[in-house]
């Protein structure tokens, strides 16, 4: 099917409804943050509640991603891709409708898995459809316009609550669900892999759903029911078991969704554990920081979404600077930098209290967290590629996403707790500004440990680039990024999304 030329008519509707599809996942990632207060206020949510609407999506999402992915190389990419823009308008809508906070949480984990089925599709069909150099023009431009279209989300969403509702920030969904799914129906062609062998691990996909599941209700729900709860005692053991038995599954499995057998490769490994704890951080921190603007600076809504939006112009211009200069030293040094520069960052988010400016108070630390993510990004997604053989670049990256997913959704379920943000703390600012005060040097302490751990364990081999999978497509994971989203832009150039 390769041959689909950039600048022709087919070409732009294929990279039309590819970037318009992912674009529904990244703005959702982004812009439901901004909303919460407001959600919550009228909703009559507690604290809980509020992770829980951020980690329904981020569990069924991380849960199903690589299953999406087999999916739609087994069974028509473009035919997986329409079933994940349908299943996600359809969710977004019960969303809008939510007539209260636990009906919310639910279709928010239904769109996660919405999520999960078109996500892979979209970039999946723009390397199915182009080829050589249109190929990489094609998915240089899926990138951007996709990362365009993250960085814009707060933004959307705060004039959404500010000016209509808060419902809109999902509704808008369901007309921008049809018109892709015209365009995908009229002008994508189908495809898919040909050498597909074997049964999706939906067995796998299914069990690891359960660990997250009942880990994260664990964690979530202590605080305020208490550990000894038989609703969390239980969730604890099902999380436990089904982890036990997610391991097992596929270390036997013929197909395994997740081959265990990459973590044997010390450098994967360590790029993983240092993606683990620095995403860990960003995920729970940003989650915090756009109710901290709110509840407590006073900013509203559009001011607390687009706070952050210099943190995607500085990635967008010094990302591939970085990811060259990761090329020609090698990516221990960035990696160890990075994340020491984004720990200054959140001690300069301390300056952040009640009647804050932005200028003096916030953009400081948005320009030196910026800056550090910069140069940490692209090496990082660099060494977790080039540590394995080409032929499995592919699969790295998508665990890598995977590793990234997972240690936001735990930040999430576990650093509020763990300063004392539960019930109705985000009503309170006095209690707040205390709790994201030390969830400032919590996070600030684990990057220190990540760059710390980044130096003792990464190595300077000589880096690949740009990484290929196994049928010769540049590999990139066909995921956005976190809820916060500052590093889609530079996907093209770095492999994966933060």
């Amino acid at each position: 099917m390769s041959g689909t030329r950039m600048g022709t008519a087919s070409g732009r509707w294929i990279l039309l409804a590819t970037v318009l599809g992912s674009g529904l996942a990244g703005i959702d990632a982004t812009v439901v943050n901004v909303a919460l207060p407001t959600i919550g206020s009228d909703l009559g949510a507690d604290f809980a509640a509020l992770q829980w609407m951020v980690t329904g999506y981020t569990l069924t999402l991380a849960s199903f991603i690589l299953l999406g992915g087999s999916l739609g190389d087994r069974f028509g990419r473009r035919r997986v891709f329409v079933i994940g823009v349908v299943w996600f308008a359809v969710a977004s809508l019960l969303c809008g409708l939510a007539p209260d906070a636990g009906l919310l949480v639910a279709a928010r984990a239904l769109q996660g898995v919405g999520g999960a089925l078109l996500t892979p599709g979209s970039l999946a069909i723009i390397q199915a459809a182009f080829s050589g150099e249109d190929r990489a023009r094609a998915i240089g431009a899926w990138s951007g316009f996709g990362g365009v279209a993250t960085a814009i989300g707060p933004f959307l969403g705060g004039w959404l609550v500010e000016s209509v509702s808060w419902r809109w920030v999902f509704l808008i969904n369901v007309p921008l669900a049809a018109l892709v799914v015209w365009i995908a129906a009229r002008h994508v062609p189908e495809s898919r892999d040909t050498d597909a062998t074997g049964r999706p691990d939906a067995a796998g996909a299914v069990l690891g759903a359960l660990a997250l599941a009942g880990g994260t209700y664990a964690l979530i729900e202590a605080p305020g029911r208490g550990p000894g709860a038989p609703s969390v005692v239980a969730s604890s053991l099902v999380g436990v078991l089904a982890a036990v038995a997610f391991l097992l599954v596929e270390w036997r499995s013929a197909h395994p969704m997740l081959p265990l057998r990459i973590f044997a490769n010390r450098q994967f490994s360590a790029a993983n554990g240092v993606t683990f704890l620095i995403y860990a951080v960003f995920t729970g921190t940003f989650f915090l920081l756009v109710l901290h603007l709110q509840v407590v600076a006073g900013f509203g809504p559009v001011g607390a979404g687009t706070a952050m939006l210099p943190v995607t112009a500085l990635m967008l211009v010094l990302s591939p600077r970085a990811g060259a200069l990761g090329s020609r030293i090698g990516p221990r040094l960035p990696m160890t930098a990075g994340p020491l520069l984004c720990a200054v960052a959140l001690v300069l988010m301390l300056r952040i209290g009640p009647g804050a400016s932005y200028l003096p108070d916030v953009l400081p630390a948005v320009i030196v967290l910026g800056l550090g993510l910069s140069l940490l990004v692209a090496p990082l997604t660099s060494a977790a590629l080039s540590a394995v053989p080409e032929r499995q670049a592919g699969l790295a990256s998508g665990v890598n996403n995977a590793v990234a997913r997972t240690a936001g959704l735990v930040a999430i379920a576990v650093l509020p707790a763990a300063v004392g943000l539960t019930g109705d703390a985000y009503s309170d600012p006095a209690v707040f500004q205390a709790g994201f005060r030390a969830a400032c040097l919590i996070g600030a302490g684990v990057l220190v440990l990540g760059g710390v751990l980044a130096a003792v364990t990464i190595r300077n081999p000589a880096v690949r680039e740009p990484a290929v999978a196994a049928d010769g497509h540049p590999a990139h994971c066909a995921v956005e990024g976190p809820p916060t989203a500052p590093g889609a832009l530079h996907e093209a150039r770095s492999g994966t999304r933060p």
